[in-house]
């Protein structure tokens, strides 16, 4: 007896301590906050904050707006404008090697060329070669009116299709090796230059990166980038609004966008299998509408069968068709999903398939941007891409493609998020590998308040992005990460947060970390999301790796405006808390005192029961045991996790699965608000089942009524099982 009482003061303790946590916070307690174990990690492995790192590239706007001369990164041109201030008019000048193209796609590598900037007013005259050590070849004299950047090859004609620089036929012979090299400039004896490369890439260009280093030290370096490769500066437009929307809840939105097309579609993914917006640019196709389809020739895991019949449907009306991919790809992956509908702009974080964009999956962001100039930049993407050399039409790629079996498609999740129309003050296009990096970097480095990051995983502690946004936090941003919680991402994951929670524990940041409790309103995090100062947002396909920012074609729009922002800063909010709602104070101390009064002993358990005015239900529990407290806030009717499909996006290491829901409606249509008031009318009931078998009821009537909208009736049961009961009550 003793025993139980002392227990239940304990637990009366706790509770007042929850009631008190309540009372300081103006937006009560959200129930996740009790339910994630994440939010303060005790584990601790041999990683630290010390792991950080620094990026040494300097953020410098690109000059050219269609072409790299200069490389293609922002080191690489700044590289070059140190060069051309080194290189200048003036005494003292030198010519720099600057490209190398060493492994064309041509047979025999014939045109491999390398390019020398020439300072103006300097040419070249006298005794310049260039040798790798074994053999040496004369450059022809270039006067002062003729400097700039020079090609030099042994095979001219074949160079001048490849490169735009003026070129100039190299004397003696010369061949640059694909395995890797050294080579020098010289004038005379005496070495002007020197640069080395590793291997070459087939169809890549080698670009100068390492500044002007003296011939007597170390030998520059460079970055590759691949031959046909879209090297463009970011676009910056002043759009006044766009469409903002989420998945599952609103697929609706990219098809109303397609059934309105009146002049052309351009469309690229990286996997497509959805009959629902294939059915759209079919009947846009036989409306006379111009419809193009650019896909990922070989996704991780294969191409699905679906996509076979799909798009075998859609070439048969009238659509045109091409796979990117193969060797000597320019991209790694096209993973880049948006569409051109006239001079509107789709750009989405979802696959064109029913898991994706088609609701019965992923959470993920998309936006609609009615700009005529965001639409013509990413026309000119889609066309550079569309036509590159590594392109196949979709009847070529047939004959010889593979294909893999597709799970089923999964019942739709109920929609609680409308889209909304909202004003912007600007958009910001961005391309990986182009510019997306170091523009998104800038980003986090301009936050002044807030950053909220979602994404499916981050590639690894050092990532540049995710260190930026540590640093962020250093200088007083409040950070919420939020990953995804998927079985194949989940202990990565859940490392990472304990990570970043322990720097920000050994710090003191303002940072906090969790993975995502999807509460039933979707299955799994696919978005890669920013919210920066609620003003600024980041929509797109970039996850937040290397290899996707540097190697694959990503497509991302930054929208600035308070209208946009707030929107996605909402989602995040929700998707944050789980969707779920907080407690009032006075329904705590309800349960404080029906807790106690029940004399609590081995396993307890509170249970609301909820019922809408459609018939949809909502639980609530609390369980109370050895290892705290567990709150549950769950639809009658849960999602059941099917097979994984064998057509997720694997590059991001994400699965989908097929889902079969009954979700009810009682919340379609709107956010879940941080409080949300409920009427509850009912009875607390308390079981205890006692070591001499004997049974005792406690009930308890009340009423407890507000303004809410969740609940029209209630109940509430309490409940105590001993330690050695063998059947756990369940909701």
């Amino acid at each position: 007896m003793r025993a139980r009482l002392v227990y239940g003061l304990v637990f009366l303790s706790l509770f007042a301590g929850l009631v008190g946590l309540v009372a300081s916070s103006e937006r009560g307690i959200p129930v996740d906050s009790l339910a994630n174990p994440l939010a303060h990690p005790s584990e601790s492995d041999d990683s630290s904050a010390r792991d950080r790192i620094t990026d040494p590239e300097p953020a410098v706007e690109p000059t050219e707006a269609d072409v790299c001369p200069d490389g293609p990164t922002d080191r690489t041109r700044a590289t070059a404008r140190e060069l051309e201030s080194a290189t200048g008019t003036g005494t003292g000048s030198e010519p720099r090697i600057v490209e190398l193209y060493p492994n064309p796609t041509t047979d025999g590598n014939v045109g491999e060329f390398v390019v020398v900037a020439v300072p103006d007013g300097g040419g070249l005259e006298g005794n310049w070669t260039l040798t790798d050590g074994h053999t040496s070849a004369r450059l022809p004299a270039v006067t002062e009116t003729q400097s700039g950047r020079v090609a030099f090859s042994l095979s001219p004609e074949e160079t001048a299709a490849m490169t735009s620089h003026p070129v100039r036929e190299l004397e003696d012979h010369l061949r640059l090796a694909a395995d890797g090299d050294e080579l020098d400039l010289r004038n005379g004896s005496g070495v002007v230059d020197w640069v080395s490369y590793d291997r070459a890439p087939e169809g890549e260009r080698w670009y100068r990166a390492g500044g002007t280093a003296p011939p007597d030290g170390n030998p520059v370096t460079g970055r590759w980038w691949p031959h046909g490769a879209t090297c463009l500066e970011a676009l910056t437009t002043d759009a006044e609004s766009a469409t903002a929307f989420t998945l599952p809840d609103a697929p609706d939105v990219p098809l109303e966008a397609f059934a309105s097309a009146d002049d052309r579609i351009a469309l690229a993914g990286y996997t497509f299998t959805s009959e629902a917006v294939a059915d759209e640019l079919r009947a846009a196709a036989a409306r006379g509408v111009e419809v193009e389809l650019l896909l990922e020739s070989g996704p991780v895991g294969g191409t699905p069968d679906r996509t076979a019949a799909v798009i075998d449907e859609l070439e048969d009306a009238g659509v045109s068709i091409r796979v990117l991919g193969g060797s000597g790809a320019r991209y790694r992956y096209q993973h880049a999903k948006y569409a051109v509908v006239d001079d509107r702009a789709i750009v989405t974080t979802e696959n064109w398939k029913p898991s994706g964009i088609g609701g019965t999956s992923s959470r993920g962001w998309g936006v609609v941007v009615d700009d005529a100039d965001v639409a013509v930049h990413l026309e000119s993407v889609f066309r550079a891409d569309f036509e590159g050399r590594d392109t196949t039409s979709w009847a070529d790629y047939r004959r010889t493609a593979t294909f893999v079996e597709t799970e089923p498609v999964g019942e739709r999740f109920a929609g609680r998020i409308d889209p909304e129309t909202v004003s912007v003050d600007s958009v910001d296009v961005l391309l990986a590998p182009d510019n997306a990096e170091p523009r998104l970097r800038e980003q986090l480095r301009a936050a002044e308040e807030s950053i909220l990051v979602k994404q499916v995983r981050i590639g690894s502690r050092n990532q540049p992005l995710l260190q930026e946004t540590l640093e962020a936090a250093r200088r007083g941003v409040e950070v919420h990460i939020l990953l995804d919680a998927s079985w194949y991402v989940e202990d990565e994951n859940r490392e990472l947060v304990r990570w970043l929670e322990r720097t920000a524990d050994e710090e003191d940041l303002p940072l906090e970390a969790r993975l995502v409790d999807p509460r039933n309103r979707f299955e799994k995090i696919h978005a890669k999301g920013v919210v920066i100062d609620e003003e600024t947002a980041v929509v797109g396909s970039a996850n937040w790796n290397n290899n996707s920012l540097r190697e694959n074609r990503e497509v991302v729009l930054v929208l600035h405006g308070d209208e946009v922002g707030s929107f996605y800063a909402d989602v995040f909010e929700a998707d944050w808390e789980g969707g779920s709602w907080s407690l009032p104070v006075g329904l705590l101390v309800v349960l404080a005192v029906a807790l106690v009064l029940a004399g609590l002993v081995g396993r307890r358990y509170v249970r609301f029961d909820e019922e809408g005015e459609d018939g949809g239900g909502r639980t609530l529990a609390l369980e109370s045991g050895s290892g705290g407290f567990d709150f549950r806030s769950d639809p009658e009717s849960a999602p059941v996790l099917d097979h994984p499909d064998p057509d997720g996006d694997q590059n991001d290491l994400e699965t989908d699965a097929n889902v079969e829901s009954t979700s009810g409606e009682a919340d379609s249509g709107t956010l879940a608000e941080p409080e949300q008031e409920v009427e509850l009318e009912g009875e607390v009931e308390s079981e205890s089942e006692c070591d001499s078998e004997t049974e005792g009821k406690t009930k308890t009537e009340f009423e407890f009524v507000s303004t809410g909208e969740l609940a029209s009736s209630s109940e509430f049961e309490f409940g105590s099982e001993t330690e050695s009961e063998s059947e756990t009550k369940s909701d």
